[in-house]
């Protein structure tokens, strides 16, 4: 069965870390880029942000999010990492991932043209203040 596994979603303080893991399971993530995404309640899904398949450069970072979280990725473990530091309240929402979601799998492509056919169901995060 071929399915991504989010994991590493706690609740922590305001200012804390947390490092989630998205990891594919009978699916070979090698040369296949990768998107993190999240979704608040009553919120619509937003990126934040992508890695290209050989990791060679990431995009797709928020404002929002914009030197708190790094994406990072070893193909080695078949596992994409959202490192994700300082964390605000606003940062509460389920985290999830997606694979490949681009006109070439290998590449991050503007967010509008990201589809989330392989995503695994994410990892909840909650941030108390």
């Amino acid at each position: 069965q071929v399915q991504l596994v989010e994991s590493g979603g706690d609740s922590v303080q305001s200012g804390g870390s947390l490092r989630l893991s998205c990891e594919g399971s009978g699916y070979d993530l090698d040369d296949i880029a990768v998107g993190w995404f999240r979704q608040a309640p009553g919120k619509e899904p937003e990126g934040v942000g992508c890695i290209s398949g050989n990791g060679g450069y990431t995009v797709g970072y928020p404002d929002s999010v914009k030197g708190r979280f790094t994406i990072s990725r070893d193909n080695a473990k078949n596992t994409v990492y959202l490192q994700m530091n300082s964390l605000k309240p606003n940062d509460t929402a389920i985290y999830y991932c997606s694979a490949g979601g681009g006109p070439r799998p290998g590449s991050c492509p503007e967010w509008r043209y990201w589809n989330n056919d392989y995503r695994g169901k994410g990892t909840q995060v909650i941030v108390s203040s």
